[in-house]
């Protein structure tokens, strides 16, 4: 053994001093060892390949192109250029991977639609995992750019996740994750952390997975306009009518909503609406009004019609028809039997779709009575019954089979629609309500997808006595078109829910007239009389019209009146004489109404409506002719519900961008709704002032 003093002697020797002889025949000899290396070494140690990618383009190019490969240089030209290509990207893709993750892949997004959703990728097989390897490096794993430390993203990110793993989903949360137009995404390694960040995709062959993460944007960088694949129908503004020349007007009431629903929307989120999802008639008929109403169920409902100035227009009048539903008693109201016809497709898969609408339904059953019964039929690759009729006695039966829907797969609406009336019949209820309630984005791509083709499906089944609702959520993908096509067929409403607030109204605060329908095929018809009125137009209501014998035709299918609900309809005509007239009047057609024989020569107009009753297939007429003891003589002494109606009715046509309204500005609108607000019990009015507000912003005080 060694003596610890000898060795506590040698540690305490100096080192001796390097010689630079020494030096440099080490290093000398490191360089003969480096060459030597070099000739005769095959296989290098570690992740490195040795060769430049220039020389490895050589190498590979020698290896798949030998020299007698191609009998002809034509033919090799053309089969070289793809080879290159592949391999040109393969060398890029291994040499990413070789690098050890230390360089990051950054992709633009500039031309890709900011709902497009993040990809997995599929594991290959291994005969082609050096093919999936090479293009899956070029694809980018793209997802909506938002803050890095938002819970609702990380949410978002982790269910789409779970649905390309086919796991079950984290439980939803309830704040809507923020959205972003575009971005510049990085790919880099993830690392395990404990701060939820999702996965969205693996690489075939990485050792390490893939997350999306934003980069900053340069301040110049300027983003094309998100991508919508919204789908609504194009209409063109009712135009003036000459009463000499046509003189009668017929079409079908409307008390859908959505139409205001999403101009709010739109306007929350600072923009202009688009014109076409702007449908007047829906905007003034959200509202509650207090239109005097009948005084018994045996007439369904009572009309009121006013002549006043136009707030616009000193040179015309506005002929204002009001028509009020009868208001059942929650005693009095039928049982209803109500089928959840619910969309799961893929495309519900975002928090203002199937999570909103999971918490609309929740309210609804809580409106219901004990002997009611829900149903729930739900629709993605195909259609299935989730829950059979059941008793609203057995709520929490009901609210765990809604609790329990998740999204995925495509959208088999029409399957769904068939599935869901013919539950609806095996617990038909007579005298009482049968109604499918169709919740989705409208995205139907299964099956029957053309409008008239599902128009005569639903035409089809309204002669079971089987109604049918429309309520829309989310947008980007909403078809609009298509679910007002299926509502006004199915005797039913369309609404459009883009809050817990919305579901709340609709199916909470309006149930009754949502559900229990007093009257159907409601039309109006109005003759106008050309010895006091020249001109006139209809204001909204383009996507209702009718032709004029469709009035007397019991066959042609119009729109249905619910319990307590209101129907408004506005005119804006043009008194003989009074100078505003657009149109030149005929050379000689005076001699017919200047004859003094014209019968009714005081009257305005003559209003006729015509209805069913919700069980008969004869409709009844109700006529009111319009005279001067209709008329007020000035605006302000219209009633508060009417000239807050009259604003509504201003402010759609100002976002339509139309003729009428082009010189009457935000301001004089907000000053007409200011001063008729009157009673407001849930805020509806306030919330329309504040949208006024939104668009002279967005839009100028025009």
């Amino acid at each position: 053994m060694v003596d610890d003093n000898e060795l506590n002697r040698l540690r305490d020797i100096a080192a001796p001093a390097p010689d630079a002889d020494a030096k440099a025949r080490a290093f000398a000899a490191a360089m003969r060892a480096y060459d030597v290396h070099e000739k005769t070494d095959t296989a290098a140690q570690g992740p490195a390949s040795g060769l430049r990618l220039t020389e490895r383009a050589q190498k590979l190019w020698s290896e798949i192109m030998p020299k007698k490969l191609f009998a002809t240089p034509a033919i090799a030209g053309l089969v070289a250029l793809p080879i290159a290509g592949y391999a040109t990207i393969y060398m890029l893709q291994e040499q990413s991977f070789r690098s050890g993750g230390d360089e990051k892949i950054t992709g633009t997004l500039a031309d890709k639609p900011a709902t497009v959703k993040p990809r997995t990728v599929a594991e290959p097989d291994k005969q082609n995992e050096a093919d999936s390897e090479s293009r899956d490096a070029t694809e980018a794993l793209v997802a909506p750019a938002s803050p890095p430390k938002s819970e609702s993203t990380a949410a978002g990110l982790a269910q789409q996740d779970a649905l390309s793993r086919n796991v079950p989903e984290p439980a939803p949360n309830t704040e809507a994750a923020p959205s972003s137009n575009r971005a510049i995404m990085r790919l880099a390694p993830q690392a395990p952390a404990a701060d939820g960040a999702a996965r969205v995709g693996r690489m075939p062959g990485a050792e390490s997975k893939l997350m999306v993460q934003p980069q900053a944007m340069p301040a110049d960088h300027v983003l094309p306009p998100e991508q919508n694949r919204d789908r609504v129908e194009d209409f063109k503004t009712n135009p003036v009518h000459a009463a000499l020349e046509d003189p009668v007007s017929t079409f079908s009431i409307d008390v859908d909503t959505a139409s205001y629903s999403f101009v709010r929307r739109s306007l929350k989120e600072g923009a202009l609406p688009q014109a076409d999802t702007v449908r007047v008639e829906e905007m003034i008929n959200y509202f509650p009004y207090d239109w005097k109403g009948p005084d018994a169920a045996a007439t369904p409902f009572n009309s009121t019609v006013s002549v006043m100035p136009t707030p616009w227009n000193e040179h015309t009048k506005l002929m204002h028809v009001a028509i009020k539903g009868f208001d059942v008693k929650p005693a009095e109201q039928p049982k209803a039997n109500l089928v959840f016809l619910i969309d799961v497709s893929g495309s519900m898969n975002e928090q203002d779709k199937l999570p909103l609408l999971r918490s609309a339904f929740r309210l609804l059953v809580s409106k219901l009575k004990p002997d009611d019964t829900v149903s729930i039929v739900t629709y993605a690759g195909d259609a299935g019954t989730v829950l059979e009729p059941t008793k609203v006695s057995e709520k929490d039966k009901i609210l765990n089979a809604i609790d329990t829907l998740r999204p995925g797969g495509s959208t088999a609406g029409e399957a769904g629609i068939r599935q869901a009336y013919r539950l609806a019949q095996t617990s038909f209820v007579k005298d009482g309500v049968n109604r499918v309630m169709l919740a989705t984005d409208g995205d139907f791509n299964v099956g029957q997808t053309d409008d008239e083709d599902l128009k005569r499906l639903i035409e089809q089944e309204r002669k079971t006595g089987v109604f049918l609702s429309v309520f829309g959520f989310g947008r980007g993908n909403l078809n609009d078109q298509m679910m007002q096509t299926i509502a006004q067929n199915g005797n039913g409403t369309a609404a459009y829910i883009d809050t817990l607030a919305e579901a709340e109204k609709v199916l909470v605060e309006d149930a009754s007239s949502t559900l229990f329908t007093i009257a159907k095929d409601v039309k109006i018809q109005v003759e106008f009389n050309p010895n006091k009125v020249s001109e006139y137009r209809l204001i909204g209501y383009e996507t209702r019209a009718l032709n004029r014998e469709d009035f007397n035709n019991d066959r042609v299918d119009a729109g249905e009146i619910g319990s307590g609900h209101s129907v408004t309809a506005i005119y804006e005509i043009t008194p003989k004489g009074s100078g505003g007239e657009q149109i030149d009047p005929l050379r000689y057609g005076q001699a017919s109404v200047n004859n003094g024989g014209v019968a009714n020569a005081d009257e305005y107009a003559f209003v006729k409506i015509r209805y069913k009753l919700p069980n008969e297939d004869v409709s009844k007429l109700i006529t009111t002719p319009v005279t001067s003891a209709n008329e007020v003589s000035s605006f302000d002494q219209a009633s508060t519900d009417q000239r807050f109606s009259v604003a509504v009715a201003a402010f759609g046509q100002k976002l339509r961008d139309e003729d009428a309204t082009a010189k009457f500005g935000y301001d004089k609108i907000m000053e007409i709704a200011t001063a008729a607000r009157g009673a407001d019990p849930f805020g509806y009015r306030s919330e329309f002032l504040s949208l006024v507000r939104l668009a002279s912003a967005l839009g100028g005080n025009r």
